[in-house]
């Protein structure tokens, strides 16, 4: 009989860990509840990185046992309610919100209306259009929590029409004549945005939340902007100037992109009336959620922090379905936002789990020891750095936050003087997006880019290292200070 190694290495680590606890016992200063727990932990993680069911059916299954079990709370009542935690977090809901968002782009055809016009006005020359390429999955990036619906499903379409205009076709030598810079600049293009804002990759909620559990710090969608900008930025300016650079298109001019740009617009005609509703709720939502959390901001009779940025997303999914938009058939069919709610919420809960039980508080102890005495900035950029790459080992960005986030900020509470807590915080959670440039595997659009034939395997892993440690240098040499010299 042959074995399915993705479901067999879970049940066997899972296993073994649990064997040594029963056995040896818990290490020194954990529970055995502790450690069990942190054995089916373990296993939620490896079934994640495997994949052998769906995520959100993983996490159903880890709550379930961890519930059952009581390993987080020996009361039943409290063991229950600690397994639906997660369901009421409300950056979960913020995440299936901007799900719902990023359907409206697709049915009004907004999103590739966008793509289009950037493209017709910055495509008379390779330079340009990379910059139009980057630029479009920026302006979708604050309603696309995707980044896979944003570049592989939106903006891919559009470009990959434009390689074959000048015979540069994928798996050939004349890839390289514009094809490769085109699918290089687009995929770097959005490990930058996927930092950008909170609402922009999916993890990227999912990783404040466990900042708030163990930090105690509450970060906002504003404070997230504001301490990313400069890197953002810098290092999005950088990405179509920096790939003609390494990575040179043959064709330096491409008069014909913009014309075939204007003939897809005029196929799709004038902007709709949908199309205009959809732009006046994108704004709305992004006015709203600088606004109402900033306490430089005051409507009368409502104050400052008048409005919590989850409510606006409800806000905005209630004016969707109000002018159909969206329908909510169409809502409650859509098996990503949903699968993405269920499979947050429980590695929400897991993650906390794993702070309650006193384990993340025993392995920072731990791991703390070697670096006290370090200087705690240089200790606070190792830290950065032992997280940003480690990240080769993992094909999803959501397990790497959850299994390795919890731990590495646990290590920072420990080490860290107080005042730099919050800074270590944010350059962990901007790791998650720029991480996704390091492997064919790294995110979620890698797989699309890679297999497009227009990137070799060999220049993907050379691409992908060479612009890692420019993310990485950029977040340290740019972000660390300005986080260290801003007060939020």
């Amino acid at each position: 009989m042959k074995i399915n190694w993705k479901v067999a290495i879970p049940l066997i680590v899972w296993a073994v860990l649990a064997l040594y606890g029963f056995t040896v016992g818990a290490p020194t200063g954990l529970t055995l509840s502790a450690w069990m727990y942190f054995a089916l932990f373990v296993a939620v993680i490896l079934g994640l990185i495997f994949e052998p069911i769906p995520a959100a059916a993983i996490g159903v299954i880890g709550i379930a046992v961890g519930a059952s079990m009581r390993y987080v709370n020996a009361d039943i009542g409290q063991s229950i309610n600690w397994a639906l935690a997660g369901f009421a977090d409300t950056t979960v809901w913020l995440i299936f919100g901007a799900f719902v968002f990023s359907m409206g782009y697709n049915k009004t055809g907004l999103g590739r209306r966008i793509a289009l016009l950037l493209v017709k006005l910055l495509g008379k020359n390779t330079l340009g259009l990379g910059y139009a390429i980057a630029l479009a999955d920026l302006v979708l990036a604050p309603g696309t929590p995707s980044n896979t619906a944003r570049s592989a499903g939106t903006v891919f379409p559009v470009i990959r029409n434009i390689p074959a205009l000048y015979g540069s076709e994928p798996n050939t030598p004349s890839a390289r004549k514009i094809g490769s810079y085109i699918m290089w600049t687009a995929f770097a293009a959005t490990c930058v945005t996927s930092s950008m804002f909170i609402t922009a990759l999916a993890p990227n909620a999912a990783a404040l939340t466990i900042v708030k559990t163990t930090t105690k710090l509450d970060i906002n969608w504003v404070q997230w902007f504001q301490g990313f900008i400069p890197v953002g930025v810098v290092l999005l300016a950088l990405v179509p100037i920096l790939t003609y650079w390494l990575y040179p298109p043959e064709v330096k001019a491409s008069k014909e992109i913009p014309e075939w740009a204007g003939k897809e617009l005029d196929k799709m005609g004038k902007v709709s009336t949908q199309e205009w509703i959809m732009i006046g709720l994108v704004l709305l939502a992004i006015f709203l959620w600088i606004t109402g959390s900033n306490v430089l901001f005051a409507l009368p009779y409502l104050g400052t922090n008048f409005i919590n940025a989850t409510t606006v997303v409800l806000v905005g999914i209630a004016l969707m379905i109000v002018t159909n938009i969206v329908t909510w058939d169409e809502i409650t069919s859509n098996k990503s936002a949903w699968n993405v709610l269920v499979w947050f919420a429980t590695l929400v809960t897991m993650a906390n789990g794993l702070n309650l039980v006193g384990f993340v508080r025993w392995f920072a102890n731990l791991a703390s020891a070697p670096l006290k005495g370090m200087d705690p900035v240089l200790a606070m950029a190792l830290l950065v750095a032992l997280f940003f790459f480690i990240h080769y080992f993992f094909a999803s960005l959501s397990a790497h936050t959850s299994a390795v986030l919890p731990l590495v900020l646990g290590v920072g509470v420990a080490l860290l003087p107080a005042n730099l807590v919050l800074p270590f915080s944010l350059l962990c959670v901007y790791s998650l997006g720029l991480m996704g440039i390091l492997s064919p595997y790294a995110t979620g659009p890698s797989p699309v880019y890679y297999g497009s034939g227009y990137i070799s395997r060999a220049d993907f892993w050379k691409l992908g290292l060479i612009f890692g440690l420019v993310f990485f240098a950029g977040l340290l040499v740019i972000g660390m200070p300005w986080l260290l010299n801003t007060k939020f």
